[in-house]
């Protein structure tokens, strides 16, 4: 069952249970510390929020 508030999932794990369902994608996400596919897309693997914090400080540093 998809959620109601998705027109279309950014997410590519088309296997994962949660795939379409935002609000259960971001709960599980929110009690693992990592962040969403669809809310950070350069991760390279890495979905924590450490790591999307340093991707985040790259990008604003070098447009200095």
């Amino acid at each position: 069952m998809s959620c109601p508030n998705v027109k279309e999932c950014a997410c590519p794990k088309k296997t994962c249970p949660n795939n379409g369902q935002c609000c259960a994608c971001v709960i599980k996400h929110r009690d693992t510390g990592s962040l969403p596919f669809c809310l950070f897309l350069d991760n390279g693997g890495d979905k924590s929020a450490a790591n999307y914090y340093h991707k985040l400080k790259e990008r604003f540093e070098s447009k200095d």
